[in-house]
């Protein structure tokens, strides 16, 4: 017994690193679950299709799924974190909040706009470039100073995305000599996808500056930016609604979509308050790995060079910004 007692700050390192090493396992799942949620939302998006088209409003998706990052937040707000509702907290600590949900509803609404002014691959293709405008502004905003081989590896993971987004698969069945991608963007839709890059950015860090300097927990910080999102969509939604009903169009596959980005949104905000939004940029990267997956099992298309291209960037990527020191 006395020797339990003189070398208790070892049996505390021996019963802390069971913990340690549970809480690193459990972030492994958490991130390669956002990996599979990212990589089948587009898949998912086609198995939703009715005669070639997607026969639900995205803005009732976007309500609902922000409605169900609401309700689970609370959930888990009774569950672990109840003393919270006792505390006297002002309008202080929520307010911030809604800029956030802002940023959040007006990136969402212009990726509807801004596409009409360009088509959507080259939408697909030019979107990579938030990945810098974020790391930009993480830089910035959160005053980390990157080096120079962490800013080659981002450079690599957009160069691996615009790939993967050009020609990384490709549908044999519909294929012809004629039907390489061809890319068309107006001057209009070139400053719209630059504003959406620096909104896709700002909206990610300054979320993240929020939950990182504010003296909360996360359950609570999601009550506020959820509540704020469901206002702020469920408004856009009614005054952008064309009188068809709300759950119109809806099925299986819709609610799937609904439940899966609401899972990954809270496991979004769990990476920004303990890690940073460059997790979030590699989580996405690697995502393509699993819509290739699935659109090879789904919808029998076919693996190009830019694919294996992509992977090998993505692979130097992660080696440059996680290997070396």
């Amino acid at each position: 017994m006395g020797i339990i007692i003189a070398n208790g700050s070892a049996a505390g390192s021996l019963l802390s690193s069971p913990t340690r090493g549970l809480k690193r396992v459990l972030w492994a799942l958490m991130l390669v679950m956002s990996v599979a949620i990212y990589g089948s939302h587009a898949p998912l998006l086609t198995l939703c299709k009715v005669d070639g088209k997607i026969p639900f409003s995205a803005s009732s998706v976007v309500v609902l799924t922000e409605l169900t990052k609401l309700v689970f937040s609370f959930i888990s707000l009774l569950i672990w974190d109840r003393r919270q509702l006792g505390v006297s907290l002002s309008w202080r600590h929520a307010a911030p909040f809604a800029l956030s949900a802002l940023l959040y509803a007006a990136n969402n609404n212009l990726v509807v706009h801004m596409q009409l002014f360009m088509d959507p691959s080259t939408y697909q293709v030019l979107s990579n470039l938030k990945i810098g405008s974020t790391a930009l502004l993480y830089s910035m905003f959160l005053h980390q100073r990157l080096s120079l081989h962490k800013w080659l590896a981002l450079f690599l993971l957009t160069a691996a995305g615009v790939s993967y987004t050009y020609g990384g698969l490709q549908d044999l069945q519909h294929s012809s000599s004629s039907s390489e991608m061809q890319l068309h963007v107006t001057l209009i839709g070139l400053l719209l996808i630059s504003v959406y890059c620096l909104i896709s950015g700002l909206s990610a860090v300054y979320t993240e500056v929020i939950l990182k300097t504010q003296d909360l927990p996360l359950t609570l910080q999601n009550l506020f930016l959820y509540f704020f999102g469901v206002l702020l969509n469920l408004t856009v939604h009614l005054l952008s609604s064309n009188g068809a009903g709300f759950l119109d169009g809806f099925s299986f596959w819709v609610l799937v979509i609904v439940v899966s980005q609401a899972l990954n949104g809270l496991i979004m905000s769990v990476v920004m308050k303990h890690s940073s939004n460059i997790t979030r940029l590699f989580v996405i990267s690697c995502s393509m790995l699993v819509n290739a997956l699935l659109s090879i099992l789904l919808f029998s298309l076919q693996l190009t060079a830019f694919f294996f291209l992509a992977v090998l960037l993505i692979g130097l990527a992660v080696h440059l910004y996680y290997g070396v020191k």
